[in-house]
């Protein structure tokens, strides 16, 4: 089963989306925002990944200015218990294939893991 994790105000997750469609992948559609992983989930995500916890987390949103995180050294967990508590944070779109995820930005990650 594929899976996006997407917000539809998002460019680049609507196109991932249509990237998904186009080459007739049925995907589970989890509006993030409105629904946001688990712990569970997110660090699932991180592992399939392959990245440290930050990595996943939006720098270029005002809300991570906001809340100071450029001049914060958090854990792995401190940055996984944030993303929680504000999902918006999440770096979008995420899809997850054949046990292999890909952030969309861009695209062509997410076709990498659709033709392995």
């Amino acid at each position: 089963m594929t899976k996006i994790y997407h917000n539809p105000r998002c460019t680049k997750s609507r196109q991932a989306l249509q990237l998904l469609q186009d080459r007739g992948v049925e995907a589970e559609v989890i509006k993030y925002l409105e629904t946001p992983p688990t712990k569970k989930e997110l660090t699932e995500i991180i592992k399939l990944l392959n990245v440290p916890a930050e990595a996943l987390v939006r720098k270029k949103e005002a809300l991570y200015k906001e809340l100071g995180l450029g001049e914060k050294k958090l854990t792995k967990q401190e940055w996984i218990a944030t993303m929680l508590e504000h999902p918006k944070l999440i770096e979008r779109p995420i899809v997850i294939h054949n046990g292999k995820a890909a952030i969309g930005r861009p695209t062509e990650n997410i076709a990498e893991i659709l033709d392995a």
